[in-house]
């Protein structure tokens, strides 16, 4: 099940800027709630492990079943598994067009998907965990181009991530390479989540 409360509340509780902004710790980087500063516990490994796991699925907003799903494709890949895990997290279509500017959130891009405002290599897709590879070219169809909402974030998406080149005046964009580790978010630990799964395996 995917959660759907405050985003800010999951932020300061993972103790990970969920929108990549870092605005939801700026004021408060101790967990929500009367005692969210006084939880000074440490954590158990398992627990350490468990909180890694739910910062990556909660980063890319994917649910636990499509999670460990993306998990196991990782484990076939001849890469190091933990980067060869965001990497696929990181190729997925919502993700794609948020990297690209059309949605201000993974949200967002996931609800764009969803109603069929995107195309793949010009075909719809609406399938948001659909994989892209380089050389995808992601579009907002034709008939979508008027939306404000991507026009709203374009105007105020930041810095654009080296690994996808953006034509706004044609809304479309594409994927020219794979994401470098040092790129993706640097408060993860994945080895933890490799750890994390290979319990269960």
């Amino acid at each position: 099940m995917r959660f759907t409360g405050s985003t800010w509340k999951r932020s300061r509780r993972l103790g990970l800027s969920i929108s990549e902004t870092n605005k939801e710790l700026k004021k408060r980087t101790y967990g929500p709630g009367q005692h969210g500063a006084d939880r000074k516990k440490k954590p158990s490994e398992y627990g350490k492990q468990l909180l890694e796991k739910q910062k990556l699925r909660q980063l890319y907003g994917v649910n636990e079943r499509q999670f460990r799903r993306m998990f196991m494709l990782a484990l076939k890949s001849e890469e190091v598994t933990g980067f060869a895990f965001m990497k696929i997290l990181e190729s997925r279509l919502d993700n794609m067009v948020y990297r690209m500017g059309f949605a201000r959130t993974r949200a967002g891009a996931r609800q764009l998907v969803n109603h069929g405002h995107i195309t793949l290599n010009g075909k719809k897709v609406d399938i948001p965990s659909a994989l892209t590879k380089v050389g995808d070219v992601i579009a907002v169809k034709e008939a979508s181009r008027s939306l404000k909402v991507i026009k709203e974030s374009l105007e105020t998406y930041g810095a654009k991530v080296g690994w996808v080149d953006v034509d706004e005046a044609k809304l479309e964009g594409k994927v020219i390479r794979q994401p470098e580790r040092k790129e993706l978010s640097q408060d993860i630990t994945e080895s933890q989540i490799v750890e994390f799964y290979n319990r269960k395996l």
